[in-house]
């Protein structure tokens, strides 16, 4: 039986039938209701404190996000059966159980040193790591050892965020352990899909074709991860920033190969270059804020990545993967345009705020409404698409 096959042969409960359907939709109303709870704690003094905001943007959203796509996506790279049904369902529980360990020790003073949300919380991304291992070994194929490494650093981060935050309060290495991780895979996968999807559409119209992937993607691979851990290690240091403009401009360039300005009709697939250039952008705004910090603070590099590369692209393939395992022609209509227009001006607002210090809470309240807006419109418009079986296709 191949992946297809048993897709087809699952009878259980449609949100269950893949992998991307319970994390895509939960993942977004999770994200879209974290947001305005941490504005509340920021304009208002709320309960959720910055640890909260960061840790569930970074490990809950993007965690459960970065799940469903693997899950989904892995079984096509080994050839291996998908992971439905019951043990999705187990999976999926154990994500939404670390949402509800840290949103109660955020929200109980009792819980502040409490150990427990914190083990709640690192048993998914520690078992999910063991599944992509798991496939990863049995498919056979070494391309996908990368991802398994990423994915099991990731978890490793996680853990580390809630020893170093028992520890002194502030967990930054890890925090940039996790961020760097994510971006990292932003440039792996994205750098796979985006040309890839590129690719198809334009054969069909007989449009300029991205460019083979060569030595010089590997390049810009291999110094974008140097970047990111010389930033993990030495945040500040002149070589870092140094190491992160070239890794941004190599970005830029490997963008600027697959013909994205050809794609500029169809918004499923313009939505991923613009994804990828905010990739190029944060790291190009992280490394000057090394070079210059009087002028740019670096909290704007990481929001262009954070608010910008993660919520631009992972909407980007929510949208398209979805509508593709759901039955539904990969055309984006009206929603799909408003939804990636909310996203951007989040994304735009968050970075402005940081670059103007004086409109910081006004812009903070803007792009916090704009990303609930627009993770909301997902919930509503895919919502059915993912709780209900895929169409049947003629």
């Amino acid at each position: 039986m191949n992946t297809a096959s048993a897709l087809r042969a699952y009878r259980g409960p449609a949100v269950f039938s893949l992998g991307l359907r319970p994390f895509f939709l939960f993942g977004a109303l999770w994200s879209a209701v974290a947001a305005p709870l941490w504005l509340y704690a920021f304009l208002a003094g709320g309960p959720v404190g910055l640890g909260w905001h960061i840790h569930e943007m970074l490990f809950g959203y993007t965690g459960g996000v970065v799940a469903g796509f693997l899950l989904t996506a892995v079984p096509n790279w080994t050839g291996r059966l998908p992971v439905v049904g019951r043990p999705l369902a187990q999976l999926f529980a154990l994500w939404a159980a670390g949402r509800a360990a840290m949103l109660a020790k955020a929200l109980a003073p009792s819980l502040a040193d409490a150990a427990w949300p914190g083990i709640i919380d690192s048993l998914f991304l520690s078992v999910m790591a063991g599944l992509i291992w798991r496939e990863a070994a049995a498919g056979r194929n070494g391309r996908n050892l990368p991802v398994a490494v990423m994915v099991s650093l990731f978890a490793l981060a996680n853990i580390g965020f809630h020893l170093e935050a028992e520890a002194g309060g502030v967990a930054s290495l890890s925090t940039r352990l996790g961020l760097g991780i994510v971006a990292l895979l932003i440039a792996v996968i994205g750098g796979r899909i985006t040309p890839s999807f590129t690719r198809n559409w334009q054969i069909k119209r007989d449009g300029p074709l991205p460019a083979v992937a060569g030595r010089f993607d590997a390049a810009a691979l291999i110094v974008t991860a140097v970047a990111l851990t010389a930033w993990c290690v030495s945040p500040a240091h002149p070589g870092t920033g140094a190491t992160l403009l070239t890794a941004g401009g190599l970005t830029l360039l490997r963008l600027g190969r697959w013909r994205g300005h050809a794609t500029l009709t169809e918004p499923l697939v313009w939505i991923l270059h613009l994804g990828y250039l905010w990739l190029a952008a944060s790291l190009i705004l992280m490394g000057l804020s090394i070079a210059a910090p009087r002028l740019i603070s670096p909290s704007v590099g990481v929001h262009a990545l954070t608010a910008g590369a993660v919520g631009v692209m992972t909407l980007a393939v929510m949208t398209r993967a979805s509508r593709g395992h759901a039955g539904r022609p990969l055309v984006a209509g009206r929603t799909e345009v408003a939804i990636y227009g909310l996203i951007n001006a989040a994304a735009l607002s968050r970075v402005a705020g940081g670059l103007t210090p004086s409109l910081y809470p006004l812009l903070l309240t803007v792009s916090a409404a704009l990303w609930s807006a627009a993770f909301f419109t997902f919930v509503f418009a895919y919502g059915p698409m993912l709780a209900t079986p895929r169409l049947a296709r003629p």
